[in-house]
């Protein structure tokens, strides 16, 4: 790796799913300004042609947006590394850039300029500090990690220590101004975002396999079920049964499968749950990270099968926190708060 390589944070939208992952590459947007590749190299031409294609965009957001992409096209180098946070699985992506960016006019996810990479790790976000979390929580599309990159370089590179002074001593810079919206918008994701990363860290490091499969029966009598769990030595695949009627003995039948992991579950996972389903039975497989491709798929081709990822978990905690416990909320101290619900820009 070269010297004190300049780290990269990129944003790209949920609905992008593994498309960036197994095409090697990280996209911007901006698809009414057609190719950005072709905009001459100065970031006052990149503002007067957003300007130009958006003029119903807020004055304050345009030298962000402009900024965000003439470093896309023109400040990347061969060698840097680009940190990808995945808004679909939760992992965090690392990769190396290979400098090369190219105009992509059938994107199908709009994100018509790439720059090719070459991934070298995916880590969960529980393995990254909450600080260094929040750095990369940035609203802006394109920006550079500087307060935690030798956290993120040494994933990669196990010789760089996370708090190596001749990398991390770098002086954090303010980017670009935006407008108050804008700041606002980035605020209330944030929190959200810190919200679940505190929810999923605690259950990682404070329960146990099997305490976590108590805590999910907990959950599904707080949301009307009753519900208990199976025997730990021959639970077959299947940890918690949940049915609606006191007895059980009424379908539907509710199996469940708990996997305290961030790590990506796989179909052969899902499908030794699958294989447990009598008449009348359902499948519910609950993680705290995320589902492979092709698990997903099966999801879609079973109606009998509901696959909850940490996301939609933590939903269902918070939905249901007022009926937890008083263990589980001292586990998960929360409080309600409000935040502004603006447009996301």
């Amino acid at each position: 790796m070269a010297n004190n390589p300049t780290v990269w944070g990129v944003h790209m939208g949920v609905h992008v799913g593994d498309r960036p992952i197994d095409g090697g590459y990280v996209g911007i947007g901006w698809d009414k300004m057609g190719d950005l590749t072709q905009i001459a190299p100065d970031r006052e031409a990149f503002k007067a042609a957003l300007a130009v294609a958006y003029p119903d965009k807020k004055a304050g957001a345009i030298p962000v947006d402009a900024g965000s992409m003439f470093k896309f096209l023109h400040e990347i180098k061969a060698g840097d590394i680009v940190v990808y946070p995945s808004k679909a699985d939760r992992m965090v992506n690392i990769g190396r850039f290979k400098g090369s960016a190219e105009y992509v006019a059938k994107d199908p996810d709009d994100y018509l300029t790439h720059q090719h990479v070459e991934w070298l790790g995916h880590f969960p976000r529980n393995e990254f500090s909450q600080s260094a979390l929040n750095e990369i929580g940035s609203f802006l599309t394109m920006f550079r990690i500087k307060r935690h990159k030798t956290e993120f370089l040494s994933k990669i590179d196990p010789s760089i220590p996370a708090t190596a002074p001749g990398i991390a001593a770098d002086p954090y810079e303010a980017e670009d101004a935006t407008d108050d919206d804008a700041a606002t918008v980035a605020a209330s994701l944030q929190a959200e975002a810190n919200t679940s990363d505190f929810v999923i860290k605690r259950l990682t490091t404070e329960l146990t396999g099997y305490q976590f499969e108590d805590f999910m029966a907990h959950l599904l009598e707080c949301m009307g079920y009753t519900a208990r769990v199976t025997p730990k030595s021959s639970d077959g695949g299947v940890d918690v049964i949940a049915h609606m009627d006191a007895l059980g003995l009424q379908p539907p039948i509710i199996k469940v499968q708990c996997k305290r992991v961030t790590n990506p579950i796989g179909i052969a996972e899902v499908n030794q749950l699958l294989g447990t389903l009598g008449e009348g039975e359902f499948g519910l497989f609950v993680c705290l990270g995320s589902y492979t491709r092709p698990a997903i798929e099966l999801e879609r081709n079973r109606s009998k099968l509901r696959l909850i990822d940490g996301e939609q978990f933590v939903e269902m905690v918070l939905e249901n926190y007022g009926k937890l416990s008083p263990r589980y909320r001292t586990l998960l101290p929360l409080k309600q708060i409000y935040v502004p619900d603006l447009p996301k820009l």
